[in-house]
């Protein structure tokens, strides 16, 4: 593994972190079943992955450690179906920017719950992060579906906050390919009794389209960052997926037409700002706490 080819398998996976509002969007199945699809079809993608890295998937875990993948599989079912929701209700680049949120809800939890002082560089952030929500926000009215999507957004975003604090505190030393299977297999177990019934109606499009984001923008997309961090730090690699919104606006202007306006573009350079400067300030070992799964 070269660092030319740890910087281009980090990057097509900002690219594939991107696509995953896409295909939100696509899929005309409601955020439940996309959420079950996504995770069956990550589990199959994922063992294959696995099998090819020749990483044991079904390795002894203690009942500890079952626990901790339990929670973090519920946080992570959490974290898409709200996702999608938001997606849903008010577009790929609000859905995406609400989400981005989460290195504000990570610093506010560490300094509140686990009573790690919050020293003044991550007060600033926070105030980039709620500035930037501001500006994206279309209206404070609740009527508004942009912001009703943006609500959902930040629930997506707190969700994935509290899953990368499980998994930082929690699992750390479990390999995270192992990790990211036994999470979607709980979120599968967790939105069958959920979607179940949906499923026979489900046209073969959407099929095709739960397909591609459970393989590509979730199997995929883990095996690239995982993959990348034998030779970058998870600072660097951090850098490079702070893109992700970018390329979710992008792709929501060029394929769907929705067009951000200047104040949702000033806000969205407020906010990647505010995650790059948290992957500059933070020195975090590239292996040995596991990556939260792929958004």
């Amino acid at each position: 593994m070269t660092r030319q080819r740890a910087l281009s398998y980090i990057h097509i996976a900002a690219v594939l972190f991107g696509l995953t509002g896409v295909f939100g969007e696509l899929i005309q199945a409601s955020a439940a079943v996309i959420t079950l699809g996504r995770a069956v079809f990550a589990v199959i993608s994922l063992g294959i992955f696995a099998r090819l890295r020749r990483k044991p998937l079904l390795g002894a875990l203690t009942p500890a450690q079952l626990f901790v993948l339990v929670i973090a599989g519920v946080l992570l079912a959490a974290h898409w179906v709200t996702f999608f929701i938001s997606v849903k209700v008010g577009g790929i680049a609000i859905a995406t920017l609400g989400f981005a949120s989460f290195p504000a809800f990570i610093t506010l939890f560490e300094g509140l719950i686990f009573r790690e002082r919050v020293r003044l560089a991550e007060w600033l952030l926070l105030a980039l992060v709620t500035a930037g929500l501001v500006l994206v926000t279309p209206s404070f009215d609740l009527a508004d579906q942009g912001t009703i999507g943006l609500a959902w957004g930040l629930l997506s975003g707190l969700s994935f906050a509290l899953l990368a604090l499980s998994n930082r505190r929690s699992a750390s030393g479990m390999d995270p390919m192992q990790v990211a299977c036994w999470q979607n297999l709980v979120v599968a177990l967790v939105m069958v009794p959920f979607a179940v019934g949906q499923l026979p109606a489900l046209p073969a499009l959407d099929w095709f389209w739960l397909a591609l984001l459970g393989i590509f923008c979730t199997g995929l997309s883990h095996y690239l960052f995982v993959s990348s961090l034998m030779r970058l730090n998870a600072r660097s690699a951090g850098l490079v997926i702070a893109l992700e919104p970018v390329y979710a606006i992008a792709f929501a202007w060029v394929l769907f037409s929705q067009e951000p306006t200047p104040r949702m573009l000033a806000g969205a350079a407020l906010i990647v700002a505010a995650i790059v400067w948290s992957g500059l300030r933070k020195q975090a070992p590239a292996a040995a706490d596991p990556a939260p799964a792929p958004k």
